[in-house]
């Protein structure tokens, strides 16, 4: 890719964390940043918005829970960049507590959205939002779903068949009785975490290099997902991830970690 520009994508990045993140890349990237959304028109008002401030990101329509919204993505990247060089998977979904939806439909929408994802050819650094109540969700679970999480041996399709297990457990009503927690969201957020784990061994393995993926917390944020009840504003949310995106080359810390505030947190 050294003849080619290079790409940076950020999802669900028309509003909130997302956006901020686009307008810290686009500062600082040496590349195309590109601001994706479900909806077209959002997605173009969330650029006018940047041209304002002098910026000049790139758009291009991404639903995450749409396959043929990713193929679409993942074939201009191919064909335009040869790749992706950096990816922040922001895209995701919290219900609020009041929310009247019933727990089966949440566990399987929010793992939908904030677990399972498309496969990517990224070819420098991957950044994924995940939250700290990781940590509260995984000391929910039973010592034996804990001691499957936390197997060394773990394999991405073993780390998909527990997080299945889940939804299946959830539509049953037996998610508690289990071993699994009582939060959708900080189950999916459970499985984003240990997936940044498993990637990142896998990806040791893997002949390109300087390849680098982290998973990180953003904190308490005013977005919509909080109620706007977070007391950081997006760019102080995003900086973590900017920083994450923007890892020089050859990085050996953090790799394969959880990051909250610039700093490796211990979890799990």
């Amino acid at each position: 890719m050294a003849s080619i520009r290079k790409v940076a994508v950020v999802t669900g990045s028309n509003k909130g964390i997302g956006f901020a993140v686009v307008r810290g890349l686009c500062k600082s990237f040496d590349g195309d940043v590109f601001l994706t959304a479900r909806d077209e028109g959002r997605g173009q008002a969330a650029i006018a918005d940047l041209n304002k401030e002098g910026l000049q990101p790139k758009f291009h329509q991404l639903d995450i829970n749409d396959r043929s919204s990713i193929e679409r993505l993942k074939s201009f990247l191919l064909s335009t960049y040869g790749g992706l060089d950096v990816l922040v998977n922001n895209a995701g979904i919290a219900y609020r507590n009041a929310d009247p939806a019933p727990f089966a439909e949440q566990a399987e929408f929010t793992c939908k959205t904030n677990f399972w994802t498309s496969t990517w050819s990224v070819f420098g650094r991957v950044v994924s939002v995940s939250s700290v109540l990781a940590h509260t969700a995984i000391d929910q679970c039973s010592p034996a779903v804990q001691g499957r999480f936390k197997d060394p041996t773990l394999t991405m399709e073993g780390l998909e068949k527990i997080m299945q297990e889940f939804v299946d457990a959830a539509k049953a009503g037996r998610h508690l009785e289990e071993g699994f927690p009582k939060s959708a969201y900080g189950t999916s957020k459970i499985g984003k975490n240990f997936m940044t784990v498993i990637q990142d061994r896998d990806i040791r393995k893997d002949p390109r290099e300087d390849i680098v993926i982290n998973s990180c917390c953003p904190g308490h944020v005013q977005t919509d997902m909080s109620s706007h009840t977070g007391p950081r504003n997006i760019d102080e949310g995003a900086d973590t991830m900017v920083y994450l995106a923007l890892l020089p080359p050859n990085t050996t810390s953090p790799k394969g970690n959880f990051v909250a505030d610039r700093s490796i947190l211990q979890w799990g």
